[in-house]
């Protein structure tokens, strides 16, 4: 009883933050829900850590997504052909920039969750989301292995 409320009260947290483009969106739903689950079950959070838990997980996870949306779009707009030393200097130093503004983010991410979490389940958290996302990468290539391959 007591994992089906920390469940239901991380998915409150966590199912307002879900749009995207509706299929995609629907299979990145499915993950976060797994990955909330799975997350809540291995730290065997108490209710009262899950609700103080969830929201500076959230916000971390949205913070760590802009990001990377940013390197992204920085990245994919470099036209290599034209790109000259001078600008070349100006995105490595974005880079820089990016990648300690990534590091803040994780230090502020485990110092927030020093006052709400005990050491020893923050470290643990390391090891869940390690060990979720190596099988959420395992499902994907039995699933892949399982479709017609596109040929070139």
């Amino acid at each position: 009883m007591k994992k089906i409320f920390i469940i239901l009260v991380a998915l409150s947290f966590t199912l307002p933050l879900f749009s995207q483009d509706r299929r995609m969106g629907e299979h990145r739903d499915k993950i976060k829900a797994l990955k909330v689950a799975d997350i809540s079950e291995k730290l065997n959070l108490s209710s009262s850590e899950a609700e103080k838990f969830w929201p500076i997980y959230n916000a971390f996870e949205n913070d760590q997504e802009r990001l990377k949306s940013d390197t992204l779009k920085k990245r994919n707009d470099i036209d290599f052909e034209s790109l000259t030393e001078s600008e070349a200097q100006n995105l490595l130093d974005e880079m820089i920039v990016l990648g300690k503004q990534r590091h803040d983010l994780y230090l502020k991410f485990i110092l927030d969750l020093k006052h709400v979490l005990p050491a020893k389940k923050i470290i643990l958290l390391k090891k869940v989301e390690e060990e979720f996302k190596r099988k959420m990468f395992r499902e994907f290539q039995k699933r892949r292995k399982g479709k017609p391959q596109d040929k070139p």
